[in-house]
């Protein structure tokens, strides 16, 4: 049987890190919520929804990193 390892809260920075694509993508809804301006062809709205899609994977990678530099310390905050 393998030993349980205790679950560790995740840091501040990672999750204001993990926080940002949802914010972007959820509360800023009236700030994008337009056709106008066309950008790359495409309206603005689209163009906002597939950045942050786009943006998402990077966000997560400096929550990640940040943890496991946490981890590498073997610190807390």
């Amino acid at each position: 049987m393998i030993p349980a390892t205790p679950a560790r809260k995740p840091s501040r920075g990672a999750l204001l890190w993990g926080l940002v694509p949802f914010g972007a993508l959820c509360f800023s809804v009236p700030l994008w919520d337009r056709i106008d301006p066309m950008l790359f062809g495409m309206p603005f709205n689209l163009f906002w929804l597939l950045s942050w899609i786009a943006l998402t994977p990077l966000c997560l990678w400096a929550a990640y990193r940040i943890e496991a530099r946490r981890g590498k310390h073997g610190g807390s905050e």
